[in-house]
């Protein structure tokens, strides 16, 4: 160039192939804490859980697989959720890690960290230190765990995943130990706590956030304080509430409007509350909103009542539903009579209730989902069961078999449930359920 300058090259020079700059990054590196953030008690409850396995399936190889994330677009990917069957078993939250289970022993696989000296330290994206951050090796995850942890490289498949692993662990994961109940507990406290923060963001909302800042709002609190929400937060205000799974949430929030927010903290340790309540945006029900309100609380006492053990699953589903029907008969909305409606052969009700109102909670907001039919639905409640009771009622705006006055209005209650030895204990009991609470507690968290 005549100017003593080399010219520059068409592109970037790859690190990896100089030298110099691979022996330069891989000198003058303190050692960081990398002990595991293990969940107190995590690695015990996995223990227990391991041993109930090998109770179930004695003398069975089980192989069980943390998962890994989604891609979101491009070579970008969606946070990581470790695969719920692999948390119970192991206590451990690594991506593509794998676990080999068989009477009650464990042998983990996990993906070794690139540490300073490795060419992966610096140009591994997934493993590299340089880029996650310091990650326990596994004699460290070894240590945590109380469990035999080698490298991914060294798993070799001993056999086809088998059809019934699922379904039987499924079914062991629907009775929680005590330990697991204690962080329930935990996930349905912060829930209640992330309900407050967003009644208090209400008026920011109305003047112009919506329904998205009410969700962000829950969800910055998730993952404050726990994992984060533990399923994408329903945030529906006026004629969004009817839709059951508005997780759009991209609505104004208006004087005036019912508010229907169905959201779940999940703890680090991965387990889920799923609570629902339906507030008043200005602080007071209308008079139609309150007479959906009202009945659907009639439903929800009425399922409320049928937990406890030694009865059917669905007790609690048949009690709510025979009080919204005859409720909606009461109001002239069902073109057939109560009985007729709560057949098999009619169920007109369910219109206006399309969805069922419980299941298991746990690791999983819809938890034990491959159990057998006979194991869940069929099955009696049992002691260290935990589920919800969401019975509710969607008047859709475009329904023209509702009154005008009742179209756009949509209502949901739900709490959480841990059956006991004599009935049940509602964990979510701090929420009120009665309108008149309702609307004092929107008040009182507007302030």
């Amino acid at each position: 160039m005549g100017d003593g300058k080399q010219p520059r090259q068409p592109k970037l020079p790859r690190l990896i192939d100089i030298p110099a700059f691979t022996q330069y990054i891989a000198q003058g590196w303190d050692s960081p804490a990398r002990t595991p953030d293990l969940v107190p008690g995590a690695a015990e409850a996995a223990a227990a859980h391991r041993a109930r396995l090998a109770e179930a399936l004695p003398g069975r190889t089980v192989v069980v697989r943390a998962g890994h994330a989604p891609t979101r677009s491009n070579d970008t990917a969606y946070d990581f959720r470790v695969d719920s069957d692999f948390y119970w078993l192991t206590g451990c939250a690594v991506e593509h890690a794998v676990a080999v289970v068989r009477d009650g022993a464990a042998t983990v696989y996990l993906p070794p960290p690139a540490r300073p000296g490795e060419t992966g330290f610096f140009a591994d994206a997934a493993y590299g230190e340089l880029w996650v951050g310091p990650s326990p090796s596994p004699a460290e995850w070894s240590a945590a765990l109380g469990v035999e942890v080698l490298p991914l490289a060294d798993f070799t498949d001993p056999q086809a995943p088998a059809d019934d692993v699922g379904r039987v662990l499924a079914e062991l994961r629907m009775i929680k130990d005590e330990w697991e109940v204690g962080q329930l507990r935990e996930a349905v406290d912060r829930t209640v706590e992330g309900f407050a923060a967003v009644l208090a963001e209400v008026p920011a909302a109305v003047a112009g956030g919506g329904e998205r800042w009410l969700q962000g709002t829950f969800d910055r609190y998730a993952r404050t304080y726990g994992n984060g929400p533990g399923y994408a937060s329903i945030v529906g205000s006026g004629p969004h509430a009817p839709t059951l799974h508005w997780v759009r949430c991209d609505g104004p929030v208006r004087e005036g409007e019912a508010l229907l927010l169905d959201m779940g903290v999940e703890t680090r340790s991965h387990y889920t509350a799923d609570v629902t309540r339906t507030f008043p945006v200005s602080g007071a029900f209308s008079p139609a909103q309150r007479q959906v309100h009202d009945l659907v609380e009639r439903a929800h006492r009425a399922g409320l009542a049928q937990v406890a053990p030694g009865r059917p699953f669905t007790a609690f589903h048949h009690a709510a539903m025979e009080v919204i029907a005859r409720g909606l008969h009461d109001w002239g909305l069902l073109p057939v009579s109560v009985d007729e409606a709560l057949s098999d052969a009619g169920q007109h009700h369910r219109r206006y209730l399309i969805c069922g109102i419980g299941h298991h909670l746990g690791l999983d907001v819809h938890d034990c989902a491959r159990s057998r039919p006979e194991a869940y639905h069929g099955a009696e409640m049992t002691p260290g069961m935990v589920l919800t009771v969401e019975p509710g009622l969607y008047f859709h705006a475009h329904d023209r078999t509702v009154p005008p006055e009742l179209r756009g209005i949509g209502v949901r209650i739900e709490d959480d449930l841990l059956v006991t030895a004599d009935g049940a204990e509602n964990l979510s009991a701090a929420l009120p359920i009665d309108a008149s609470g309702l609307e004092n507690w929107t008040k009182e968290k507007n302030v």
